[in-house]
């Protein structure tokens, strides 16, 4: 089946180019004894709680005060959910973030935020490409 090939050359391509690591391999081996939707469940609940955090984030540093309390909580959440999901890159750029954050360096902060914004949001797509292939998949083999 045509998705079923897409979806693992894309996963390979997921864990060559360092976007994933083995946690998310974990995943997916709980994923075959479970529901269908298992990991769709927690990519989008990854995705929902990411955005919310990134933009948050964005809100708390363009303020003239900037809270570095409230950031690096924010902080911790995302890459705590990065490292759930095996999300590599998004973790090991919180772990910068979080440098900056330690010395309330604001332009430090904005300009890996930035960067944390970027590897988010090509995860993101990569996922909700990964999650249409996996329907495809799952629909085909109820099917047959």
């Amino acid at each position: 089946m045509e998705a079923k090939m897409q979806l693992n050359t894309m996963m390979a391509n997921m864990f060559a180019t360092g976007l994933l690591d083995d946690q998310f391999r974990q995943l997916q081996m709980l994923h075959e004894g479970s529901s269908p939707d298992f990991i769709i469940e927690i990519i989008t609940l990854f995705c929902k709680e990411g955005e919310w955090i990134i933009n948050d984030l964005a809100k708390i540093l363009n303020k003239p005060f900037v809270d570095f309390t409230k950031v690096d909580t924010l902080l911790y959440r995302l890459q705590g959910s990065s490292a759930t999901v095996g999300a590599q890159r998004v973790k090991d750029t919180c772990i910068q973030f979080h440098k900056f954050c330690q010395d309330n360096t604001r332009y430090g902060c904005l300009d890996t935020l930035d960067v944390v914004r970027n590897e988010f949001y090509d995860l993101r797509s990569k996922f909700q490409i990964m999650v249409q292939l996996e329907q495809q998949v799952w629909t085909f083999y109820r099917k047959h």
